[in-house]
């Protein structure tokens, strides 16, 4: 006899199965990190808004590609379950399925006489902006955002081994703003996709972005991991909510003095103070439990008057220079004409050291 259960009833000893699913989020086929098979990801959200993630290799990406779409639902009996690995960043369920030739999938349509589609799905696990810098960071950490897009830059190389990536100012209904660096095939394909829809469309985008990587380097930013997924205005009252609030005020968002967060990497990424948010002091951040942002509010004594305030460097490869002049020059490893930045300036206090961002 075949068991009806839902996502959480099913284990790996669990045998002929049947749940009914809608899919919820679908990646892009994408390449193993050993370059030896090809793979997707989708997520699966039952009648009770449990959610599981599912894997699809080579041949059945192909077997399924004209079956399995986004927000359609499903009747899936025996797929493959097993134990969710966490070696790609925090699992959403403690199992994980595969589809393979053996499962079996049937859709359910509007005029089916028994099952009906499941509703528009609603659960949406944000990380509100606020709550990133108190954040405990580590390199596993991964969060889902909803953000409004205010700019999206071109595709580049960073780094010395010259990732490609593109980087996004992304911020919330509260103003809060980060730098979202989408790296190597995220920036060409939704970067891409970003930076032509904002060049034709009147109205701010929305994306909706699931394991997000959090990234502590010279600053607090975001950034792709190699399981992370980007939707442009999904379709969730949450999303058209908040696309609705960004047309109503295109024009402070873009316009906004607060506007910190630059999408060049040649200012390190910052996120705006969110107002109300409280100020502590120097004692309490070296007796705070955790890694985060502190805010604080002081009056700083400068030490040596004669001291260098900034470092200048070319804005492409990041090669410091000892001038002082911020002047266009020709780099030799960009083998172009760039121009010099600021990446940093340092002081000295009377009792810290500071390392700040340049506004």
């Amino acid at each position: 006899m075949v068991l009806r259960v839902n996502i959480n009833q099913i284990e790996p000893a669990t045998r002929d199965w049947i749940c009914k699913v809608q899919i919820v989020e679908i990646a892009r086929p994408r390449e193993s990190l050993d370059k030896k098979c090809t793979f997707q990801n989708l997520i699966l959200e039952d009648e009770e808004e449990c959610q599981i993630k599912v894997v699809m290799y080579s041949d059945e990406i192909q077997q399924y590609a004209a079956t399995l779409k986004l927000l359609n639902t499903y009747l899936i009996s025996t797929a493959k379950v097993k134990v969710s690995p966490s070696s790609y960043g925090k699992p959403i369920h403690k199992f994980q399925w595969t589809l393979d030739k053996e499962t079996v999938i049937e859709q359910i349509q509007a005029s089916h006489e028994v099952e009906k589609p499941l509703p528009p799905p609603t659960r949406l696990n944000i990380t509100n902006f606020d709550r990133i810098p108190h954040l405990m960071v580590d390199s596993a950490a991964e969060i889902d955002i909803l953000a409004i897009v205010l700019r999206c830059g071109p595709q580049k190389t960073a780094g010395r081994s010259h990732h490609r990536c593109r980087e996004i100012t992304v911020c919330d209904d509260q103003r809060n703003q980060f730098l979202f660096t989408l790296w190597e095939d995220f920036g060409e394909i939704e970067g891409h996709q970003i930076f032509s829809k904002m060049a034709t469309e009147a109205d701010l985008l929305v994306i909706l972005g699931r394991s997000i990587g959090i990234s502590t380097y010279q600053g607090l930013s975001l950034q792709t991991r190699y399981n992370s997924t980007v939707r442009v205005n999904p379709d969730y009252p949450q999303a058209m909510a908040l696309i609705n609030w960004a047309k109503e005020n295109k024009t402070m968002l873009l316009g906004s003095p607060s506007e910190k967060t630059s999408t060049s990497s040649s200012i390190t990424p910052m996120i705006v103070t969110p107002a109300g948010q409280q100020f502590i002091s120097i004692a309490e951040i070296s007796s705070a439990p955790s890694m985060g942002v502190f805010y604080v509010e002081a009056e700083m004594a400068i030490l040596d008057e004669f001291q260098d305030f900034c470092v200048l460097e070319c804005s492409g490869c990041k090669q410091k220079k000892r001038t002082k002049d911020r002047k266009d020059f020709e780099c030799p490893k960009c083998n172009r004409k760039t121009s010099l930045v600021p990446r940093y300036y340092t002081f000295l206090a009377s009792t810290l050291h500071f390392l700040q961002n340049i506004p």
